[in-house]
């Protein structure tokens, strides 16, 4: 047997591992176009195309935080005698300089550079070369600080939709393009085939490169990323089945798609990885002043099996609950997990550490919340949805209290449908705003139409709109959303299930949010061809919803600008909120009478301000502020 006819023997033989391990044996073995003499049993790379000739380097994704640049490169497969290394060079003063070397991984085919002492105020020129003469450029852009409105763009579920992926998603490319975002934000499912991620990864890469070569992106792996229909990681242990709560691909698997996904991303704030080897990378990112924190809300989320759901009658399978009425608070069980313990003790200190941020965002793959109440081809109803993150219903409340106690804004994806509101824990709308995009394809439609009256309906062109209690009793008020509908626009197949994308300005000098929804394939330099009920427009202190029981006297700031203000009740020492204010003047809310602390910093300068007694709304009254340097 010579080498060639080895190296096809070989990846037939894998290929039928890996359906035989999937639970699909092939009807017949067919010889694929070319064969990769590097395969895995968790990823049938034999099924890749033949690359392009002369094209080994697929597309780049990189971010700049805190001065090290981290970019990956993502390659074609390789032949076994074809150089597996790529270098990085930078365009300087006219010349391309050698910037750093980085090794080929031959599982996944990504290489990833990591430059230390990165100046972020300059826009610099980058190549990746392969040493047989393969080239892919791009642009590093300079953080834009100075930039008054920020723009992050924001998709999910890039599925091949209706009609198998025969539809064109260039157009969102291009309309992308127009709109001029800072950053990308990909909340997950950018690949949805379970088995061969790299084939598909290779095919999202080919059509979002034109983008993210130019400009920092974020991509969330979320369930069916990983191989999986749905994904509770708890803490990455292997599980039969999804609900059991694990992960059921092998670890080979998980951590090639976390490699080709997150390696560019900042470092990870906790490193340390979880069962079996498994690696996080929740972390935060600044772009022009917006600091963004981007959690794992999938990892570490218990699973649902054990409730016994099916065992009480409430449901045909562990995570769904059909019987409308059901009092989902039974299942709010001690011990049960959203984000786990480390991601929550991220977001507390990530909460008060405002250096170079004027607003917050969290970004993470779904809404904390029950969403839909409808879902699939024939529109099925559920009472309450165990993959919502919704539930647990205790972890999802201090997950939303983190979140508001620093104005922080939610965005989000995951649903299909698009969905915009305010979160409420005691009271409805006393937290932070979210914005849940919609898929740029969506095969698996869902809607929002709940059967139960809302505890207070808002008036609008939309229905199903105001104060609602979710499945699991949550709070949510809902102010808009993308119910699939007739859109009389062809091809009706995709556009009647609502795809698109989410556009979400940052407008630092105002200190306001600006969500916009659009649809595919329309001219998006009019903003009325948006989705109805976007674009809307909220303040930064919106994200703290709650109604205040007093306030403190008006801080008058006399030696700086824009200060960061925490606000502490003395009644147990308890942090009740961080903020960059607005100029020089601010009067904090609080939600207790009684003595506070204020602390107001900027840079290494601060004012201490203790037993601030509370004061009724129509007190007048102002505290002179002057920052100390220690």
């Amino acid at each position: 047997m010579n080498a060639t006819t080895r190296r096809c023997f070989l990846g037939v033989s894998l290929l039928s591992a890996t359906l035989i391990w999937a639970g699909t044996a092939p009807a017949a073995e067919k010889p694929a176009k070319r064969q990769w003499p590097r395969l895995l049993e968790v990823d049938d790379q034999s099924r890749i195309e033949a690359r392009p000739k002369d094209q080994l380097i697929a597309f780049t994704l990189y971010t700049v935080q805190n001065g090290v640049l981290k970019l990956s490169a993502q390659l074609f497969p390789l032949e076994e005698n074809e150089p597996h290394t790529v270098t990085l060079e930078t365009l300087e003063g006219g010349d391309w300089k050698r910037a750093a070397e980085a090794k080929v991984h031959p599982v996944g085919w990504t290489a990833t550079f990591r430059l230390e002492k990165w100046n972020a105020r300059r826009e610099v020129k980058y190549r990746v070369r392969h040493p047989l003469g393969a080239c892919y450029e791009g642009v590093i852009r300079s953080d834009p600080v100075n930039k008054p409105v920020v723009v992050a763009a924001v998709f999910t579920g890039n599925s091949p939709g209706p009609g198998g992926g025969k539809i064109s998603k260039k157009d969102v490319v291009e309309s992308v393009a127009k709109l001029a975002p800072d950053v990308l934000l990909f909340t997950g499912d950018q690949v949805y085939p379970h088995t061969t991620h790299t084939q598909h990864w290779l095919e999202w890469g080919t059509l979002f490169g034109e983008l993210t070569r130019n400009i920092p992106t974020v991509t969330l792996p979320d369930d069916h990323d990983v191989g999986q229909p749905n994904l509770w990681g708890q803490g990455g242990r292997f599980a039969k089945v999804d609900t059991e709560g694990g992960y059921t691909r092998p670890v080979a698997y998980v951590q090639m798609v976390e490699r080709q996904q997150t390696a560019h991303l900042p470092d990870p704030v906790d490193p340390r990885p979880i069962e079996r080897g498994i690696g996080v990378y929740f972390t935060r990112l600044h772009v022009g002043g917006i600091d963004f924190a981007i959690i794992e809300d999938r990892k570490f989320k218990s699973g649902c099996a054990d409730l016994d759901i099916v065992g009480r009658n409430l449901g045909p399978r562990p995570d769904h609950i059909v019987s409308e009425g059901v009092d989902t608070k039974q299942l709010d069980v001690p011990g049960k997990e959203l984000l786990g313990k480390r991601q929550m003790r991220f977001l507390n200190q990530w909460a008060v550490n405002w250096n170079g941020a004027l607003m917050k965002a969290v970004v993470s793959q779904t809404v904390f919340g029950m969403t839909s109440t409808h879902h699939g081809a024939k529109k099925s109803f559920y009472w309450a949805d165990l993959d919502a993150d919704g539930w647990p219903q205790t972890a999802r409340n201090q997950a939303i209290e983190v979140m508001r106690r620093c104005f922080a804004f939610h965005i989000c994806g995951d649903q299909h449908l698009a969905t915009m509101g305010q979160y409420g824990v005691q009271e409805f709308g006393d937290s932070g705003w979210w914005f849940c995009v919609p898929s740029v394809a969506n095969l698996y439609p869902r809607w929002w139409q709940p059967k139960h009256a809302p505890v207070r309906r808002l008036d609008g062109p939309l229905d199903y709109c105001g104060d609602y209690l979710d499945g699991f009793g949550n709070k949510m008020t809902f102010y808009a959303h993308t119910n699939p509908r007739p859109s009389n626009r062809e091809p009706a197949e995709l556009h009647d299930r609502m795809p698109g994308f989410g556009i979400v300005r940052f407008d630092k000098p105002a200190r306001r949010i600006t969500m916009e929804c659009w649809p595919r394939m329309v001219d998006v330099t009019n903003p009325a061809n948006q989705y109805t009920g976007w674009p809307r427009t909220i303040s930064q202190l919106d994200n703290y919803g709650r109604k205040p029981a007093a306030f403190l006297p008006t801080l008058e700031i006399e030696d700086a600008t824009d200060p960061v203000v925490q606000v502490v009740d003395q009644t147990g020492n308890q942090i009740v909120y961080t903020v960059r204010i607005q100029g020089t003047t601010f009067r904090p809310k609080v939600f207790r009478q009684g003595k506070h602390t204020v602390k107001v910093w900027n840079g290494r300068a601060l004012a201490t301000l203790r037993d601030i007694e509370a004061l009724p709304a129509d007190a007048n009254k102002t505290v002179k502020v002057r920052l100390k340097k220690p």
